[in-house]
């Protein structure tokens, strides 16, 4: 029998019909608000640093040294790179900053990814904020919609990525020279570009679409051992997706700030020999 104080339903989310009828909003007692505002708080710094050097034109190369914002270097006005990734693919026509024309493959890579989605879901639209707590929309379509049906083309800008990915290895070959273009130097710098390829590798290949198109269909496993196996150490690398995801966004920013210091003179390239 209905008494009339029962809570006021809201046929929507979790106040819907089929729910329990709780009053509060959520019962958590732990800050639970610390980790989608840590989230959020370091991707809108990533995305004001990035959105800075990508407009900015400038600082982006010191011999042998190229931002990684600004390889390949598509557009005329590029800055002269011996034996570096300067193909002037686009002509005279192009009058903005090279690093347009190539970070959309990266940055697309990395909107659409599985990690990437639940960190700026929850970080900046709340959606959830965090586990057992409602989220404040009244209605929920997922990513069948625009714009969120784009999110289905991650598969796509991971073949984009892995392109990318080897053009960044052969900038950190090119690192293996010195301000002359002489081979056989290393300088601190290298070991910088180093520790972000291998970092962007890793992320790369620990992505959710690699894993399945590796080994994700096979129905026999002990017919395609060596699938199997990649899909095992692809597996592995999987588990880490987070971290690596957090390690190679800031090591891409560290190696173009590095980059930045020694092209705008406010630091000299220490030469290991």
């Amino acid at each position: 029998m209905a008494t009339g104080t029962e809570p006021t339903q809201v046929n929507t989310g979790v106040r819907g019909p089929t729910r329990a009828t709780i009053g509060s909003r959520h019962l958590r007692t732990d800050r639970w608000w610390l980790a989608p505002a840590l989230t959020a708080g370091g991707l809108l710094a990533f995305i004001i640093y990035s959105t800075w050097r990508a407009f900015a034109n400038a600082d982006y190369y010191a011999a042998p040294y190229v931002s990684p914002f600004y390889s390949p270097c598509l557009a005329e006005n590029c800055e002269p790179m011996k034996g570096g990734p300067n193909w002037e693919i686009f002509g005279s026509w192009w009058g903005l900053s090279p690093a347009l024309l190539i970070l959309i493959f990266p940055l697309g890579f990395r909107l659409t990814c599985y990690y990437y989605r639940k960190a700026y879901y929850r970080g900046f639209w709340a959606s959830p904020p965090a586990c057992a707590v409602a989220e404040p929309h009244k209605k929920y379509s997922g990513e069948t919609r625009f714009p969120l049906i784009f999110q289905n083309m991650h598969r796509y800008f991971f073949y984009a990525a892995i392109p990318v990915a080897g053009i960044l290895t052969y900038d950190t070959v090119l690192t293996f020279r010195d301000e002359n273009y002489e081979w056989g130097h290393m300088g601190l710098g290298t070991l910088v570009f180093l520790v972000n390829i291998v970092l962007i590798w890793a992320y790369t290949l620990s992505c959710h679409s690699c894993r399945h198109i590796i080994g994700g269909r096979l129905k026999h496993f002990s017919k395609h051992p060596v699938r199997y196996r990649l899909w095992g150490w692809v597996g592995k690398l999987n588990d880490r997706h987070m971290l690596l995801a957090w390690a190679s966004l800031i090591s891409v920013g560290l190696s173009d700030f590095y980059v930045y210091l020694i092209a705008s003179g406010a630091f000299d390239d220490p030469r290991l020999f």
